[in-house]
C-alpha cells in the first residue's frame, strides 16, 4: 500500500517484528444481503492490500447469519466484484459453513454459566438494558441452571419454540458501561430458509457472537473493521476468550471513507431498486462496484483512489470531484481518441463532390502510438456539435464556427459557412459552408488562421449511437427526508453519432471522444443496441 498514511500496517510490521505473528491473514466478510458499494471497496482493497504488503493472504467470508435477508445473487454477486477489483480469495467461506462448532461453542458458555435462555420478547429486553447512565435490570430467567439452559438450547434447536419466543443470552454485566456487554443476544430463532444450509437450522447465531468465532477459526490475524464496531471490540474479545477458541484474532477499526452527496445505505438503495427509480443495482448512477463498472469506472483508477486516501481512526468524506480526478489520469492514459458528436447539426459542403468520399489516416492517441492508426471519413455531408455553430459570432473569443466564418476540421479541411435553412420554428437544421481543399492538414497551410479547430463526423458512414449522461443521484437538500431526495434529472439520454471507425466497438470499452469526454460502451441487451455509450466523467474544463 505505497504512499498511504496507515496506521494498521504499522501495527502489522510490530506483530511480524515481535513473533506475535509469523505471517498475516485478513478477511473480507461482507453479509450477502445486498451488492457491494464504493465504501465496501475500501475495506476489500485495504485488506487484500495489506497482507499482500507482508505475504500474507486474504479470505473471503460471507456472513451469513440472517438468511431472510440474504440470496444467492448476492453471494455471486460479491465475488464477481472482489474478482473484477483484481483480488484473487485465499479461500471463499461461509458463517454457515461453520454452525455447528459455533452451536457447541454456545453449549461451552453454558456449562460455564456464561450464557442463558431468556424467555423475555426483544421488546422486554430492550427496555431492560438500561441507558448510558442507569444500568440494565437482569432478566427472571439469568438464574436458571446450566441443565435447565442445555435443555431449553436443545429445543430452541429442534423448532420446538415459536420465532421470538425464545432467545440465547450471553452472562456478562448488566451494569456495563458499555451497552454492548449488557448481556446480549447470542441466538434467535429463525425458520427462514437459508440459501446455503436449507432447513437445516432453526436457530441463528448474532454477528457479535459469529464473527469473532469464524475470524478465529480461519486463523485471521488482523481483523479490520470499521469505526462503529469499536464499541463491540470488548464483546469480541470476550467471545473468542470465553469460548476457548485456541487462535486469538486482533479487531482492529479504522474509520469509514464516504464522498460526498452520495448515500451508501443498502435500505436505500434497496428502495431505489424497488420502486424502479433506477435500473437495477448496476445502474451507473448507483454507488456499488457494479454500477461504477457499468458507467466505466476501471479497477486501477478505484484502487488508486483508495490508496491515496489512507487509514484513520476518524471518519472523512472526500469530494465526488476527487475520486472523478483518477478516473480522468487512468483513462487519459489508455483510452483512443475519437470523434462522436453527441448532438449532431448537419452540415453540407456544397463545392465538395457529391459522389467523392475520402478517408484520412490518423493515429488513435498522440501520446500512445501502441494505440494504432484508424481511418476517418469525409464527404460532402457531415455533422457537428449544435454548440459549435452560432450565426452571429459574440466576440473573438469565440472559437468555432459562424456564418462568414472560417474552421479547421480535425485532421481534414478548413470550412467556411456562408448560410443556413431553418425549420417552422426558426431553428438551425442545416448549415451550408464550403471548403478549401488546399488547406488539407497536413499540407503546411499557414497562411490563414481559423477561427478554432472542430470535431465531426461523416453522415453516410455515421453510426447512430445513444449517450447516457448521468448527474448526482440526491437532490442536494438536507433538508427532504432520504426517500424525497431522488434526483428525476439525474439520467439524461441523447441521440447523436458515432464515426465509422468504431463499427466493431467491443462491450466495455472506452474512448475519449473529442471534446465530449470519456465514454464507456455497454451495449444494451434489452433494447439490442451495440452502441450505447455512458460518460465515465467529462474532460477537465481546460480542455473544454
Amino acid at each position: 500500500m505505497e504512499n498511504q498514511s496507515n496506521f494498521i500496517k504499522s501495527i502489522m510490521e510490530e506483530d511480524l517484528k515481535t513473533g506475535k505473528h509469523s505471517s498475516i491473514i485478513t478477511r473480507f466478510p461482507p453479509e450477502p444481503n445486498g451488492f457491494l458499494h464504493i465504501g465496501h471497496a475500501r475495506a476489500i482493497i485495504t485488506n487484500f492490500e495489506l497482507a499482500k504488503a507482508f505475504g500474507g493472504y486474504t479470505n473471503l467470508r460471507y456472513d451469513d447469519t440472517n438468511p431472510s435477508k440474504e440470496d444467492d445473487i448476492y453471494v455471486k454477486g460479491i465475488l464477481e466484484d472482489v474478482k473484477w477489483l483484481g483480488y484473487e480469495p485465499h479461500g471463499v467461506y461461509f458463517a454457515s459453513n461453520y454452525f455447528t462448532e459455533m452451536y457447541e461453542r454456545a453449549k461451552l458458555l453454558i456449562r460455564k454459566g456464561l450464557a442463558y435462555v431468556d424467555d423475555q420478547t426483544a421488546e422486554e429486553i430492550a427496555k431492560t438494558r438500561g441507558d448510558v447512565v442507569t444500568p440494565g435490570i437482569p432478566s427472571p430467567y439469568r438464574n436458571r441452571s446450566v441443565e435447565e439452559n442445555l435443555e431449553l438450547f436443545e429445543a430452541m434447536k429442534e423448532g420446538k419454540f415459536k420465532e421470538g419466543e425464545k432467545v440465547l443470552r450471553a452472562k456478562i454485566d448488566m451494569a456495563s458501561p458499555n451497552m454492548n456487554m449488557r448481556d446480549p443476544v447470542l441466538y434467535r430463532i429463525s425458520f427462514a430458509h437459508h440459501h446455503n444450509t436449507g432447513d437445516m437450522w432453526k436457530i441463528y447465531p448474532m454477528y457479535d457472537y459469529a464473527h469473532p468465532i469464524e475470524d478465529a477459526i480461519e486463523g485471521i490475524t488482523h481483523s479490520l473493521c470499521s469505526l462503529e464496531f469499536e464499541d463491540h471490540r470488548p464483546l469480541y474479545d470476550w467471545v473468542v476468550r470465553e469460548t476457548e477458541m485456541p487462535l486469538v484474532p486482533r479487531q482492529i477499526e479504522f474509520g469509514r471513507l464516504g464522498i460526498e452527496n452520495t448515500v451508501m445505505s443498502k435500505r436505500y438503495l434497496k428502495f431505489l431498486v424497488d420502486q424502479g427509480l433506477v435500473d437495477g443495482w448496476d445502474d451507473p448512477r448507483m454507488p456499488t462496484i457494479g454500477g461504477l463498472r457499468r458507467k466505466g469506472y476501471t479497477k486501477e483508477a478505484i484502487r488508486a483512489f483508495i490508496l491515496s486516501t489512507g487509514l484513520s481512526k476518524v471518519n472523512s468524506e472526500v469530494s465526488v470531484d476527487m475520486l472523478e480526478s483518477f478516473v480522468r489520469e487512468d483513462l487519459q492514459a489508455k483510452t483512443k481518441r475519437v470523434f462522436a458528436v453527441v448532438n449532431p447539426l448537419k452540415v453540407t459542403i456544397t463545392n465538395y463532390p457529391e459522389d467523392k468520399l475520402e478517408f484520412v489516416e490518423v493515429e488513435n492517441n498522440p501520446d500512445l502510438s501502441i494505440l494504432g492508426r484508424r481511418k476517418v471519413a469525409f464527404g460532402r455531408n457531415i455533422y457537428i456539435e449544435k454548440d459549435d455553430f452560432v450565426e452571429v459570432k459574440p466576440d473573438n473569443k469565440f472559437k468555432r464556427l459562424s456564418l462568414g466564418g472560417e474552421v479547421r476540421l480535425f485532421h481534414t479541411y478548413f470550412i467556411k459557412a456562408y448560410d443556413v435553412i431553418k425549420d417552422k420554428n426558426g431553428e438551425v437544421i442545416e448549415v451550408l459552408a464550403t471548403y478549401d481543399p488546399q488547406t488539407k492538414s497536413g499540407s503546411g497551410f499557414k497562411d490563414r488562421k481559423p477561427d478554432g479547430t472542430i470535431h465531426f463526423v461523416e453522415a453516410t458512414t455515421a453510426i447512430p449511437a445513444q449517450f447516457n449522461f448521468y448527474k448526482n443521484l440526491l437532490l442536494d437538500d438536507q433538508s427532504l427526508p432520504l426517500e424525497q431526495r431522488f434526483n428525476k434529472d439525474s439520467l439524461e439520454i441523447k441521440h447523436g453519432f458515432i464515426e465509422s471507425a468504431l463499427k466493431d466497438v467491443q462491450h466495455q470499452e472506452k474512448f475519449q471522444f473529442v471534446r465530449n469526454g470519456y465514454f464507456n460502451c455497454y451495449f444494451d441487451k434489452k433494447h439490442k443496441n451495440h452502441y450505447v455509450f455512458n460518460e465515465v466523467v467529462a474532460l477537465k474544463s481546460s480542455y473544454k
